[in-house]
């Protein structure tokens, strides 16, 4: 199969590039990094000036129309630079609306995404070992709409975004529910000793909501699979990142007279870092292409996380390794990508339980021919 971008995806590559590259230096990372709320506003507005944001929307909401694809690229892209700024989970909660939504949802919600002068977040993951998939969130209806009891664990970059996409269990199945970040009943926690953005804890009490969707319809499984993608491209060029790190770093710094890159050992390394890095792109398009062609793409899209949590977390800690005790030197900016792919490895279930779910996925055939 030809994972080749084709133009339209290269131009998105090229400008997210010169977008990061230009924004995302190593110093105003920093800078925002000791910032309260930890997102670099200035080039949020500027990815949404670029028309960035809306890349993956439909053009009638105002978006791109270039779809999940055009979204990876670009999510590729933050991830090399681990440009502070809350993509993945505003790209992912912005499609779902899109895909599942009321037309008032969508005309009230989305054009707002697009510019980026509000921003969705979503609420997927509980404490514990339960599946995303079978959240234990309750949803119950109401004459007024829905009310939701509960609380959600890690919630990505939730600190001033308008809306939170939240899964929780309602009698006909789980569902989605979009639940205004001001709303009654709604109490946040910062988690910010855990994650390398500023997560939060969501406890829900009666909480008013609106309906994405009909409970028990896909929709959070769709959500899911969405996210699952978006984050192994971020892993892609998190773990890229790193590799250039090392690169760079090997080839000047020396030792018995000779740069680090020529001992055999360390190229052996990098090698295996190569290797590892194609794994994951190659799984990471599969799962789009699978999910872009329609179909049960399950299988596909486990794949692709198991890969992208497994081994894109083996590079950065190799690339960690190669660098030596500075490799673990805040001051120095590959620590940053040890830390991001840890996250991410982890997020919505680490590599061991996307093999349990695989599994369960081969041993009901949806296994596509």
């Amino acid at each position: 199969m030809d994972f080749t971008l084709d133009e339209e995806l290269e131009a998105v590559r090229a400008l997210a590039d010169q977008i990061f590259a230009d924004r995302a230096t190593t110093e105003r990372v920093r800078e925002v990094e000791g910032s309260p709320s930890r997102l670099d506003e200035e080039l949020w507005a500027e990815l949404g000036k670029a028309g960035l944001l809306g890349i993956a929307l439909p053009e009638e909401a105002g978006g791109a129309g270039l779809g999940l694809g055009a979204l990876c690229v670009l999510l590729e892209e933050q991830g090399r630079h681990v440009a502070p700024v809350p993509l993945w989970p505003a790209a992912v909660g912005a499609l779902a609306v899109a895909a599942h939504g009321t037309p008032e949802q969508r005309e009230s919600l989305l054009p707002a995404a697009v510019d980026g002068s509000s921003r969705l977040t979503v609420a997927l993951e509980e404490f514990g070992p339960a599946d995303p998939a079978t959240p234990r969130c309750t949803a119950r209806r109401q004459s007024d709409g829905w009310r939701l009891t509960g609380v959600k664990a890690v919630v990505p970059s939730p600190f001033g975004a308008g809306h939170v996409l939240v899964s929780a269990a309602a009698e006909g199945g789980p569902g989605l529910f979009l639940v205004a970040g001001d709303a009654d009943g709604v109490s946040w926690e910062a988690e910010e000793t855990t994650t390398h953005d500023l997560a939060g804890t969501l406890t829900l009490d009666d909480t008013p909501a609106r309906a994405v969707g009909t409970p028990g319809d896909g929709a959070v499984a769709w959500t899911i699979e969405r996210a699952a993608v978006a984050l192994a491209a971020v892993q892609l060029g998190v773990a890229q990142g790193a590799i250039r790190h090392a690169v760079t770093y090997l080839s000047e710094r020396k030792q018995f007279g000779r740069p680090l890159g020529t001992f055999q050992a360390v190229q052996h390394q990098l090698a295996d870092c190569y290797i590892d890095v194609d794994a994951v792109r190659v799984c990471l398009w599969q799962a789009v292409t699978s999910l872009q062609e329609g179909g049960d793409a399950a299988a596909a899209v486990l794949v692709a996380k198991w890969w992208a949590g497994d081994a894109g977390l083996t590079v950065a800690h190799r690339v960690q390794h190669v660098h030596g005790g500075i490799g673990v030197d805040v001051d120095y900016p590959v620590h940053r990508h040890f830390l991001w792919a840890r996250q991410i490895s982890g997020t919505l279930g680490g590599p061991s339980a996307d093999l349990a779910r695989l599994g369960t996925v081969i041993a009901a055939g949806r296994i596509p021919e």
